[in-house]
């Protein structure tokens, strides 16, 4: 297992790390974890798994339980048999680490090169979306130069084309790091500021009005399934990094309250989306849906969604009938299936 990474989503992939390290069977596996920390360094735990509790190795608190590695050692070795790369943001789920997981021809949990990258970046992600037909809500992209160059352009776009409230999120982040709701000018100038510490290019979107934020899980690779759909009620104004991870009064409905319409629509979206991206493994798909029209949107894929306690994705499945340490082995025997297959490819023309 690989976790930490260089990302803000750093402490969400450790507390999803810890997650799936209690929930692994270990009569089935036995669990490496490799922690990449900030600065970029590999570590791994100074003693068998079995003998230091999941909160040992994976706190920060306990330095003295990691040794320094090279990625190249511990990937090259063969000593893993599948790796799951619980690494949310830039540098692991953006196709970085599966790319080199790719060139160690290692089997590992979730979507490849292609899809980690799409799934990652809201704009591409988005003209994917845009190209299979899928129902998404207007949006620009600016990237840095273009606002540092002329803001009052930019500004007088979002006003005109978009209209407030609008949604400031980074292009390249999950976990609603850096994003903010706009409903003027100024809010508008403040979101950018913050959002550009995070990536050079900003997805700016327009507000839903009353928009309920509906969610559903999709588990496979070409024959993908879902979960029932679930609902995020936020407890501000949407669900922000604080709602999600820090003050635990958002309230999730599993399954969501729609009808049989409804559900079956938004089942149907995710496996579109799913494929437009080209996901493998899972997804969770997050979509707004109007209580005003009924119009449903689509919001974006997240290829390697979060594993702790409090994330809707495993708890989805489970409301569905698949308990968390069933689901961790369905993506493990999805991961060995998708290795085996490529294996059959063939690499030379002779």
């Amino acid at each position: 297992m690989i976790y930490g990474g260089k990302s803000g989503e750093h402490e969400v992939s450790i507390a999803s790390a810890a997650s799936i390290i209690r929930h692994l069977d270990p009569g089935k596996y036995e669990a490496v974890p490799i922690k990449i920390e900030k600065s970029g360094r590999w570590a791994l735990a100074a003693a068998a798994p079995t003998a230091i509790s999941a909160a040992d190795v994976l706190k920060d608190a306990r330095p003295e339980a990691l040794q320094p590695i090279e990625a190249t050692a511990v990937l090259g070795d063969g000593s893993l048999d599948v790796v799951f790369p619980v690494l949310h943001g830039p540098y692991g789920e953006d196709g970085t680490v599966q790319g080199l997981l790719e060139l160690a021809n290692i089997p590992y949990v979730g979507a490849g090169v292609l899809g980690s990258a799409v799934g990652m970046d809201k704009a591409v992600m988005k003209t994917m979306f845009a190209a299979a037909g899928l129902p998404i809500v207007p949006h620009i992209t600016v990237l840095r130069r273009e606002w540092e160059r002329d803001a009052p352009r930019v500004t007088g776009r979002v006003a005109t084309e978009l209209g407030y409230p609008v949604f400031v999120k980074p292009a390249n982040l999950g976990s609603s790091v850096g994003i903010s709701k706009a409903k003027s000018n100024a809010e508008f100038a403040a979101a950018m500021t913050l959002a550009l510490q995070f990536d050079r290019k900003i997805v700016i979107e327009a507000g839903v009005a009353s928009a309920r934020e509906i969610e559903c899980a999709v588990l496979g690779n070409d024959d993908p399934v879902t979960s029932l759909p679930g609902e995020i009620v936020p407890s501000g104004e949407f669900y922000d990094y604080t709602a999600k991870y820090i003050d635990g009064s958002s309230t999730e409905i599993i399954p969501a309250i729609l009808t049989d319409a409804q559900v079956g629509e938004v089942r149907r979206l995710a496996v579109a989306a799913f494929q437009a991206v080209d996901g493998a493994g899972l997804s969770r798909v997050d979509f707004l849906l109007s209580r005003d029209s009924g119009a449903l949107f689509l919001n974006e894929v997240n290829t390697m969604p979060g594993f702790t306690t409090i994330s809707m994705y495993p708890k989805m499945w489970e409301a569905s009938g698949l308990p968390y340490t069933t689901l961790l082995d369905r993506l493990i025997a999805l991961a060995l299936e998708r290795h085996l297959e490529k294996q059959l490819l063939r690499t030379s023309i002779t």
